[in-house]
């Protein structure tokens, strides 16, 4: 299977709304930061994943309440979308698996084949090593 497939990507883009970013936070320099903008723009709700909305005061960013793991969002979550290096992704992918996402993508240039292999042997899509921007523009 491919870690960019057609189907699992228009599924994410076109059918998911609500996107849990993995590594987002405040600062507007991040990709993160851009990318989840972009998310909006396009009508996704989005749900910063970070440690530091465990803090005193917790975190918003984009407007939007942030918790500090995947576990802690008090409700469904369509995709989870991760900005992590490679070697720290696929935990996030099993967080997924385990919150009932319905998709995986973990953003360009971080790859994890086995978390690929074992998010999609438990039937959750997976997008791997590519941008939501990149793939709207091919559209």
């Amino acid at each position: 299977m491919s870690w960019q497939d057609p189907e699992a990507v228009r599924f994410m883009l076109d059918d998911c709304k609500v996107w849990a970013v993995v590594g987002l936070s405040g600062d507007p320099r991040r990709t993160a930061f851009s990318i989840a903008a972009m998310l909006q723009d396009r009508g996704k709700q989005i749900v910063p994943i970070h440690p530091a909305a465990a803090d005193d005061g917790g975190l918003t960013v984009l407007g939007e309440k942030g918790y500090p793991t995947l576990a802690d969002v008090p409700f469904p979550v369509d995709v989870v979308d991760v900005f992590r290096r490679s070697e720290f992704a696929g935990e996030f992918a099993d967080q997924a698996v385990e919150i009932g996402a319905r998709g995986v993508w973990f953003q360009l240039g971080v790859i994890d084949a086995a978390a690929f292999d074992r998010t999609v042997a438990a039937g959750v899509p997976m997008v791997m090593d590519t941008c939501p921007a990149i793939e709207w523009r091919r559209r």
